[in-house]
This record gives structure tokens, sequence and C-alpha cells, in this order.
């Protein structure tokens, strides 16, 4: 029996599901066959208040679906910034991953990030205080840096095509990474 791709997509604080980077995330997800997931938080700004309650809430909702859809093909987790802190779940059960914008300075997401046994992809922006490039560089995943790239992904100061060929960049990587890292394409 074929095994069933799934993922579940974790949006950020403001940065719903529909956002770019999410939105393009889960059509290259559906047109590779997978089932999708996308997560609602409950009580966001509580989430928000501190690293604790963040790592713990986010982990918290995130482990509901995850418990609905873990089969013997592991869901790949799609996070946005807030999204991140299911970097802990991702490291505990050895899920592959996409993180986008990740909260590099959050001490529970690095040490997750570092004790990663499945593949995932970091993408951050070089003027996104969120990022910290030489840590990006250390940690065992693979990373897509965006130069002059915020924690939305835009090029401020700048022609509005100029992040529009970001997000290309951006979703070119993303798609590379799924197809090499998380479902291998054969023949």
């Amino acid at each position: 029996m074929p095994r069933r791709r799934q993922a579940l997509l974790l949006p950020g604080r403001n940065y719903s599901v529909q956002g770019p980077l999410l939105m393009y995330t889960h059509v290259a997800l559906q047109s590779r066959g997978a089932h999708t997931y996308p997560i609602q938080w409950r009580n966001v700004d509580r989430l928000a208040a501190d690293g604790q309650a963040m790592v713990e809430g986010v982990c918290e909702q995130t482990e509901v679906v995850l418990d609905r859809v873990h089969n013997d093909d592991p869901p790949l987790l799609v996070g946005k910034s807030l999204g991140t802190a299911a970097a802990v779940l991702a490291a505990h059960h050895g899920l592959p991953a996409v993180w986008f914008t990740p909260l590099l300075q959050d001490y529970a997401i690095v040490q997750a990030l570092r004790r990663a046994t499945a593949p995932f992809l970091l993408i951050g922006g070089t003027a996104d205080p969120a990022w910290n490039q030489a840590l990006a560089r250390e940690l065992p995943g693979e990373v897509c840096e965006i130069r002059g790239a915020d924690h939305g992904m835009f090029l401020r100061g700048r022609p509005l095509v100029d992040s529009a060929h970001a997000l290309a960049d951006v979703i070119e990587a993303v798609e590379a990474f799924i197809d090499t890292a998380v479902w291998p394409r054969h023949g």
C-alpha cells in the first residue's frame, strides 16, 4: 500500500497560511499528492507572550493535529516564525521540516534544531532580527538565505519586483528540498 504524504502548515502570529510563503508551499505539496493540514492558532497572543508559553502552546496545539495524521510515513512540518516553535516536536518525533523565518534567538528552538535527526530547511533573511546567519549555518539542516529580506521576506526600500524574485528563489529552494530530502522523486 502506498504511503500517504502529509504536511502540517503552522502559521506565524500575524502570518496566516494564506501568506505567500505558506500558500505557495501548500500548492507545491498538493501538486506532489500531499494532504495538507493547515493549523489556526488558538489564543495566539497568549502563545506569543513569552518563549516558554510559545513553545508549549505551539507544540500542544500541533500535537493534537499530529496525533490525528501520524502514520508510518512521518508528516512534513512547515512553519513560519511562531510556528517554528514546533521544531521541538520535529526533533522529538524525527519529522522533516521547512522553517520560514525561524526564531533563532529562542533557546528551546535552537536546541531542538541541534537535536534534529530528520532533514530540515531553514529560510531567513539577513534583515530579519530573528535570523542569525552564523548560527543557521552551524545547524545540521539546509539553509536558504535571502540577502536584505526582513521577517516577512520583503526587501524593504527596493522595487516590489525584487521581493517577488526573492519569493521565487525561496519557493524554488522549498521545492528542491521536498523533492530531494522529503519525498525524493525516482526515475
